[in-house]
């Protein structure tokens, strides 16, 4: 790889060990990918600190040595400097505040405490979310990112057309350090036009809707770049979420243009760089079906123990879309509700009066965390319900637990009457 004599200082110690051996994981990274050079970022999503069983045995030599083992790939403990790039910790396993609601004990939440204080002394924003656009972290157009995290990685790339790959622990905590990245894949806008075109058949004019295309795509298109053309109006920005969520589990998508939408395909042939598709494929009526019976091809018994909301993370104006739905009703005694949102919505003023309607009907505001990374739900639970296309896709594969799909009123309705009642309409 070529370096510069700013790169060639940190891999040669100049800057300190930590840098030295961030610089290091970074060259037999890029060498690994045939990336020639590697490019400058200033924005890093990553994960830097967790508290699960495994772990704490690192904790308690103290969190240099979990930065230096699971950041840097370091067996030797080195001293974990400030940050270089603006850094931003993602999701994570406990919810700080609902701890006990999900079976944690005492222990590891206090190492969770000691963790958020050690990082954030270094530097790293605590934002504990998938979906660090919605509080604050908001790339600009063709900004060079290191982003762990499926669907905020294809939020990155396609919604904000900032530049991203999917990254992992390692390469985020380097480029925390050393504010460099491979420059490879999505970086590279050769890479970034689109591959398939995806003509829409059928109306996608709500969450379920988007969701159910994005899992079809994913299917279909795998880990290539598809072009959407016959969307209808313009989506909101919840919709893109849950599409580019659903796309990138089903398949590998981490990036998509739609046509008019989103900021690099103005056009199709803007979308396409001036080519030609290598394939196209049609989403009608019997691939939305397909799609829907996938989703809910674990699912068998109809009374619903455990109804998810958030994944990924709600926004502002999600959590007061559910808590007027709540309004006025109770959460069904034999069923659970969990709605998760970022911990800074959750505090905000307004959010505070929806959480607490939330919290009125007899349901749960999570923050920090999910039942897919937490592997944490209601004690006993077998039955599950979601509008998450990615929940529905992971929690049967994870958990064991069947697993409904539906829209947001058919959750609400499982909710308030412990039972699945939803339907393809």
């Amino acid at each position: 790889m070529r370096l510069t004599d700013a790169e060639k200082a940190m891999l040669d110690g100049r800057h300190g060990p930590a840098k030295a051996r961030a610089m290091d994981l970074l060259v037999r990274y890029g060498e690994a990918l045939d990336a020639e050079r590697l490019v400058e970022t200033k924005n890093v999503a990553g994960t830097m600190g967790s508290a699960t069983p495994f772990m704490r045995a690192y904790a308690e030599r103290g969190f240099d040595s979990v930065f230096s083992e699971f950041n840097l790939d370091s067996r030797e403990v080195v001293e974990t400097p400030p940050m270089e790039a603006a850094t931003c910790q993602l999701i994570s396993g406990i919810d700080m505040k609902n701890w006990q609601h999900q079976g944690v004990s005492r222990e590891l939440v206090e190492t969770q405490e000691r963790s958020e204080t050690f990082f954030a002394s270094r530097g790293v924003n605590m934002m504990a979310t998938c979906t660090p656009y919605q509080v604050g972290n908001v790339p600009v157009r063709d900004e060079h990112c290191a982003w762990m995290e499926s669907s905020a990685v294809v939020y990155c790339n396609a919604v904000l057309g900032a530049r991203t790959n999917t990254e992992g622990r390692e390469s985020t905590g380097a480029a925390s350090l050393t504010g460099r990245i491979p420059y490879w894949g999505y970086h590279c806008p050769e890479m970034r036009r689109a591959t398939d075109l995806m003509r829409v058949r059928v109306p996608v004019e709500d969450m379920m809707e988007w969701g159910l295309l994005g899992y079809h795509v994913g299917e279909v298109v795998q880990d290539e770049v598809p072009a959407l053309q016959g969307t209808g109006r313009a989506p909101e920005l919840a919709w893109l979420k849950h599409f580019g969520a659903a796309a990138s589990s089903s398949g590998g998508i981490e990036m998509y243009h739609v046509v008019g939408v989103t900021p690099e395909a103005p056009t199709l042939e803007a979308a396409f760089g001036g080519g030609t598709p290598r394939r196209v494929f049609d989403y009608g009526m019997d691939e939305r079906r397909s799609a829907y019976e996938h989703l809910n091809s674990s699912a068998r018994d109809h009374a619903v123990d455990f109804i998810m909301l958030g994944c990924p993370h709600v926004s502002a104006e999600q959590l007061l879309q559910v808590a007027a739905l709540l309004d006025g009703k109770r959460v069904h005694e034999n069923t659970s509700l969990w709605v998760h949102t970022p911990r800074d919505i959750r505090e905000s003023a307004q959010s505070r009066v929806a959480a607490d309607t939330i919290r009125r009907a007899g349901a749960m505001v999570m923050s920090d965390t999910c039942p897919a990374i937490s592997r944490a739900m209601p004690q006993g639970t077998k039955v599950v319900a979601t509008d998450s296309a990615k929940q529905a896709h992971y929690l049967p594969a994870i958990t064991g637990v069947q697993t409904w799909f539906g829209s947001l009123d058919d959750c609400m309705e499982a909710a308030t009457t412990g039972r699945w009642s939803g339907s393809l309409r």
